[in-house]
């Protein structure tokens, strides 16, 4: 794997929690990549729920910041104003990656998502199969953007 990967996999999750889009960098890693994927989709819910006596999440800030961590990866969580859900996930080994550039990633990837959707022939909730999104995202897994 080169250096220069930021990320190892990118998923969008649609508000029903029916995944939209997932790719990976590392094909050996696929299936533990969904698993920490999935998994996310649980903490997420639990920062969005506003809890009696607790300050809920700020509606105005989409970025969940840190989901969890594990001995080879950091989950990154982002939630649309439509409940849509972004999740990056990180290799632990990149020390060089600072919040602001996983926000970034998150604001470019948010960007890309929406104008996926306003494409006219795109039926909503349904997966992303666009291979020019697939590109743009996969650019933005390997830092090029």
């Amino acid at each position: 794997m080169s250096s220069n990967i930021t990320s190892v996999c990118i998923a969008i999750i649609g508000k029903d929690n029916s995944p939209l889009f997932i790719a990976t960098t590392d094909l050996d890693r696929e299936l533990e990549l969904h698993y920490s994927v999935h998994a996310s989709l649980d903490i997420i819910e639990e920062k969005c729920m506003p809890a009696s006596g607790k300050q809920s999440v700020d509606s105005r800030d989409l970025y969940l910041g840190m989901l969890y961590s594990t001995e080879t990866d950091k989950i990154y969580g982002y939630v649309t104003n439509t409940k849509t859900k972004f999740i990056i996930v990180i290799d632990s080994g990149n020390s060089a990656l600072r919040e602001n550039e996983v926000r970034s990633m998150f604001r470019n990837l948010h960007i890309l998502y929406t104008d996926a959707i306003c494409n006219p022939f795109y039926t909503p909730e349904e997966p992303l199969t666009s291979k020019a999104f697939d590109r743009s995202v996969r650019n933005i897994m390997s830092g090029n953007v």
